[in-house]
């Protein structure tokens, strides 16, 4: 695939495209769009194609530049550009075409806005907050905007459909380890009538010392609550040797990502619930 713009760089004129054409070597592909190569136009072809066909100044947003800067795991079912206020948008079928005033750019590869920008507009675009929140997660998780850029771009946002939820999301993901306390975490206990834990515990273990988030000690039971730096480069390895010495140490360890209580917290605390009670039930009858 190749821009009219740049056949005409390389001395290939109108006339010449419309032979090619006619020799059914080449085909059009929209208005300024030529497809060379006789295939499909397909992949990162059809991110290409949306930016060139949209309209003057078009550049990639949303997922559609996240997925561009090289995010994988995420299937786009449309793409999203932004068009600068004032030129004319050329409708294109799969193509959300938004005026905008576009956002600061990438300068390189596919015209796209820079990640904590198409970031933020993803997850604000998105058909649902589970949608919203595996975005921010895939973006940050994937190093594709480091965390302090993203919150320092969600500060200035003055308006979003969905702020209150973006706001404890982003601060969840970029800045876990501070976001949900183990003080929101207990305060949700009490409101499900569940026994409080005891919070913050420092054990001396075989690999030395470590924190424990929360702990019902008279049960044997341990709730990790994970943000989103646990996911991060050897962060999982980590976590498993700590969780594996607690475990040895006759404890039951369940395991909570923070997106997840902001996403499914009735189904969390249920299995909260029943592992209170199982290992209750297992004291009684003095199992470990």
């Amino acid at each position: 695939m190749v821009h009219r713009r740049e056949l005409r760089a390389l001395g290939v004129t109108k006339e010449d495209v419309r032979r090619e054409v006619l020799a059914g070597r080449w085909r059009l592909a929209g208005r300024h769009t030529v497809v060379v190569s006789g295939g499909p136009v397909q992949g990162r072809g059809i991110l290409w194609q949306a930016v060139w066909e949209s309209g003057p100044g078009a550049v990639l947003d949303g997922a559609a530049a996240l997925v561009a800067a090289g995010m994988t795991g995420y299937g786009l079912d449309g793409i999203d550009v932004s068009v600068p206020l004032g030129n004319h948008i050329h409708p294109l079928p799969g193509v959300r075409a938004r005026r905008r005033t576009p956002a600061a750019t990438v300068p390189v590869g596919i015209p796209r806005v820079r990640p904590e920008w198409a970031t933020l507009h993803a997850a604000q675009w998105a058909g649902s907050d589970r949608q919203a929140a595996l975005l921010i997660c895939l973006a940050v998780q994937q190093r594709l905007v480091a965390p302090d850029r993203l919150l320092a771009a969600w500060r200035t946002v003055r308006r979003s459909p969905r702020r209150a939820f973006l706001d404890a999301v982003l601060r969840d993901v970029c800045d876990g380890a501070h976001s949900l306390g183990e003080l929101d975490f207990a305060r949700w206990c009490r409101r499900r009538g569940l026994p409080e834990p005891t919070r913050q515990q420092v054990k001396t273990l075989r690999g030395g010392r470590v924190y424990l988030d929360v702990e019902w000690a008279d049960v044997g039971l341990v709730v990790e609550i994970d943000g989103g730096h646990h996911a991060l480069a050897l962060n999982p390895v980590a976590d498993a040797l700590r969780q594996n010495e607690v475990t040895l140490t006759r404890r039951a360890v369940l395991r909570i990502p923070v997106v997840g209580l902001r996403l499914a917290p009735d189904a969390f605390l249920d299995q909260v619930a029943r592992g209170l009670s199982l290992r209750a039930g297992a004291a009684a009858y003095g199992v470990a």
